[in-house]
């Protein structure tokens, strides 16, 4: 769209405003409420079999009609103001929200920041046809800027021309400030061609959700007050079993709602990811713009060989409530160790590895060889192997301090990521694009101090990835930890556009040519 950056009134140019039946949908509750309210004695007396009214509604009807239609009237009337003053604009890079008629509020984004875009359909707003539009930037909270609603071929066409501005794909600056006609919109972007890359079927999403870490613990609570009833021949312990079952059968819709019909595919301008049984969502979810992924396995998923997909991105990990977080942050509920290796091929379309398959099984599921005897990948010290992909794994020497672990943790690096695994039993691999290492530290314990090992931390936004090596030789860590630095700062010259599309302006310089200041160490 074309719009122009001045004005607030109505009838300036450039001002667009949200469907009319957007405070209606926002505000169904309130509606709902006042009929509750003037309508509950009415409605109790009708489930009793007695009168609709009693003796004295006659003299009371007049005074009820009156409040209830003033109530009413007052809210529809906030419900007109509420739209009429909440308009938007698309312009100059930016997007920008107004809000209110007593408390005036203005919201505002660069479209360039934007780290991705979702289209939310809740279960009232596709009865009228209506979607939220949320655009997420870094460090956003709950200030995000939210359009609601539009209808659902616009809030998509939207969608479709700021992410052709913002990922470089358009080949023109974003969103041009002025139009042919300032009262009509720009020429807006075709959306972009898409390749559906998976499908998670219900059965398998319900299967994960039986062989979730919360049902074994669920299942381990059961048995134990069913035999401490038995003991001590008091019932009561199985009370305590009722409010556990409510939580997780709420937790199990939360999560099946969520993941219901789940479907990822690929397109030019991101990853496209689509899911929700009543609440539905379009997201779109940038490759350029994903902090850190993990992929884990809870030791139940390893009977059926399923895994989880999950990543920071910049904005998701602070907005919305624990499930709706979750599920934004999730690439893949649960899937084959195929599909998960897909997926990590659509966020880093370049693995920096001619064995990429290799590389990324070994740090999914592989281990380390038990014996001492230097392998293919060693350095030549017995005292650590790391065939398995290149995996450098923590020293056979610390292996009291992690006896089913120690041939797990370890990392490796790739020439555009980091891949840290960790877990015998909870088996997680956390990628870390060079570009996005913000920050490291060393950690180290009294009882790691004594084995010669320390933990590495490498800092990023808010969500359920936390990068952290567990366990490494100190001298592996201490090398690590510079060689890191300067990966990260040669990624970055590399990579100076916002656009994720915009290919590399500088050749790759080597860790050694580069003495620029990098990430501060801890």
């Amino acid at each position: 769209m074309a719009l122009t950056p001045e004005g607030t009134r109505a009838g300036d140019a450039g001002w667009l405003r949200v469907h009319p039946a957007s405070p209606f949908v926002r505000g169904w509750v309130a509606l709902a409420a006042l009929f509750v309210f003037f309508g509950r004695d009415t409605f109790e007396r009708l489930l009793q079999g007695g009168p609709l009214f009693d003796e004295g509604f006659a003299g009371r009807a007049p005074w009820l009609l009156l409040g209830g239609g003033t109530l009413l009237l007052l809210t529809v009337v906030g419900f007109i103001l509420s739209w009429y003053f909440t308009r938007y604009q698309v312009a100059d890079g930016y997007v920008r929200v107004n809000t209110g008629f007593l408390f005036r509020q203005q919201r505002q984004a660069r479209l360039d920041r934007v780290q991705a875009i979702d289209v939310v359909q809740p279960f009232l707003a596709r009865i009228f046809g209506l979607a939220e539009l949320r655009f997420e930037v870094a460090d956003a909270g709950e200030s995000a800027v939210h359009l609601a609603y539009l209808r659902a071929d616009e809030a998509r066409q939207l969608r479709a021309t700021i992410l052709a501005g913002a990922s470089g794909a358009a080949g023109s600056p974003l969103l041009p400030s002025a139009a042919p006609d300032p009262g009509q919109p720009a020429t807006a972007a075709v959306e972009a061609p898409e390749r559906t890359v998976l499908t998670v079927p219900p059965s398998r999403l319900l299967g994960s959700l039986l062989l979730s870490e919360q049902s074994v613990a669920i299942a381990a609570g059961g048995i134990a007050s069913v035999m401490l009833s038995a003991v001590t021949e008091n019932r009561s312990f199985t009370v305590f079993l009722i409010p556990a079952v409510i939580g997780l059968v709420a937790s199990y819709w939360n999560s099946f709602n969520h993941g219901y019909n789940f479907t990822a595919a690929d397109s030019p301008d991101g990853l496209r990811l689509r899911y929700g049984l009543l609440d539905t969502r379009a997201q779109t979810v940038p490759p350029g713009r994903i902090q850190a992924l993990k992929v884990s396995q809870p030791p139940l998923w390893r009977l059926f060989g399923w895994y989880r997909v999950q990543v920071n991105v910049a904005g998701y990990g602070l907005a919305g409530s624990a499930g709706e977080g979750a599920a934004r942050t999730t690439l893949l509920p649960v899937g084959s160790l195929a599909e998960a290796l897909e997926v990590l091929s659509l966020v880093i379309p370049d693995p920096g590895t001619p064995e990429p398959g290799k590389v990324f099984t070994a740090g999914i599921a592989g281990l380390a060889q038990a014996a001492g005897t230097p392998g293919p990948g060693m350095s030549g010290n017995a005292d650590r192997p790391d065939d398995d992909g290149g995996f450098v794994t923590t020293p056979r020497r610390a292996r009291l301090l992690a006896p089913l672990g120690w041939r797990r943790n370890g990392f490796t690096a790739t020439e555009t990521a980091l891949l840290l695994r960790s877990g015998r039993w909870w088996r997680n691999l956390v990628v870390v694009p060079h570009q996005r290492t913000q920050s490291m530290a060393l950690q180290q314990g009294p009882l790691a101090r004594r084995f010669q090992v320390v933990d590495l931390v490498l800092h990023t936004t808010a969500g359920p990835v936390a990068p952290r090596l567990i366990q490494a030789g100190l001298d592996e860590a201490r090398t690590l930890l510079e060689a890191q630095s300067a990966r990260a700062r040669a990624a970055r010259k590399r990579q100076k556009s916002e656009h994720w599309i915009d290919p590399a302006t500088e050749p790759a310089q080597t860790p050694a040519e580069d003495t620029q200041e990098g990430p501060h160490h801890g």
